[in-house]
């Protein structure tokens, strides 16, 4: 996959730097001088100003890395980490949705089922995968095959990465509500190890229907909500230009995540976003994926079971205090 020149706002300072550096590149070339040094302190300038700007980046900064176009999607996290993928269609009672994908496939010799949520790299693409918001038929399939993971015990490794589910007339027609919420019901009762990873966005009940898993990973720079920034804007401030603002109030950056006990752990990505190195953010999401499905394998079902039971207990839970009410006296 190249390198997109897409430049977010806050990466127009590094941009800068890297067309300096090209400059020089291209005159030491042509020119045949010798500018190592002055090329050198551009390369130790670019890299400061990225480990500076990568330091301080805000909710809502994050919420556009994890929207990037050229940000690794499913299917390159599919080939790069993955073996003999065979892909299944259908969901057996409508149709096949291509928002969602998945099958059998090898993780390091070991058979697994593969969920990935996919959106498209052009318009065309996009359109063929509703860009990345699944249909009822996409979460009845996703069933299909949690199904087929059950009875063949494999793990399944489910990837998160959709706006959210399609709101649309039809999908409403099809009783898009029913079909995710027969999936979180199957998911938590599902007699296999389970994990989830947000790749990018992790929004609403389209996240949900495919992640209630024993484990729930996010990349260091995805986001997990309830609803996405723009929606919440435009509830509660009624302009979705307030997005940054409500991007801060979710909480719904990883390390937040992971300090309320929503997510277990934060992959680590490549500085400056997954989407510079995609290989390396491969390499990093297949090694924490081992780590937790060897931790997963090691307890009995009956123990995997309960503590996923109580994993989901455990969210949400709140206290109230009692104002004492004092009547004075008549």
């Amino acid at each position: 996959m190249s390198k997109s020149k897409y430049t977010l706002d806050f990466e127009k300072p590094l941009r800068e730097l890297e067309l300096q550096l090209q400059g020089l590149r291209e005159r030491a070339e042509e020119e045949k001088v010798d500018l190592h040094g002055e090329i050198h302190a551009i390369e130790q300038k670019i890299e400061a100003t990225k480990a500076s700007i990568h330091k301080h980046l805000t909710p809502w900064q994050k919420v556009q890395l994890a929207r990037h176009p050229q940000r690794p999607y499913s299917l390159d996290y599919l080939k790069a980490i993955f073996d003999d993928f065979q892909e299944l269609h259908g969901d057996r009672l409508y149709r096949d949705d291509q928002a969602i994908v998945g099958g059998p496939a090898m993780l390091d010799g070991r058979p697994i089922m593969f969920l990935g949520q996919q959106k498209g790299r052009n318009t065309k693409e996009n359109l063929r995968r509703n860009f990345g918001c699944p249909n009822p038929e996409g979460y009845r399939k996703a069933l299909r095959l949690m199904k087929l993971a059950e009875k063949f015990h494999m793990p399944l490794i489910s990837l998160v990465d959709t706006p959210g589910a399609y709101p649309g007339i039809g999908a409403e027609e099809r009783h898009v509500a029913e079909a995710i919420a027969v999936n979180l019901r199957e998911m938590s009762v599902l007699e296999t190890p389970t994990i989830a990873v947000v790749i990018g966005e992790g929004g609403s009940g389209g996240a949900l229907g495919v992640a209630v898993t024993d484990t729930l990973l996010v990349m260091e720079n995805a986001y997990y909500s309830v609803i996405s920034p723009e929606g919440c804007a435009a509830i509660l401030w009624k302009d979705r230009a307030h997005a940054p603002r409500a991007a801060e109030a979710l909480q719904l950056t990883a390390d937040k995540l992971v300090n309320a006990g929503i997510a277990d752990a934060i992959v680590p990505e490549p500085l400056g976003g997954a989407h510079l190195d995609p290989a390396t953010a491969a390499k990093s999401l297949k090694k924490v994926i081992l780590d937790y499905l060897a931790r997963l394998d090691a307890l009995p079902m009956k123990q995997l079971l309960e503590q996923r039971y109580q994993k989901y207990r455990r969210l949400g839970v709140y206290e109230e205090t009692q104002t004492a009410v004092v009547k004075a006296a008549v």
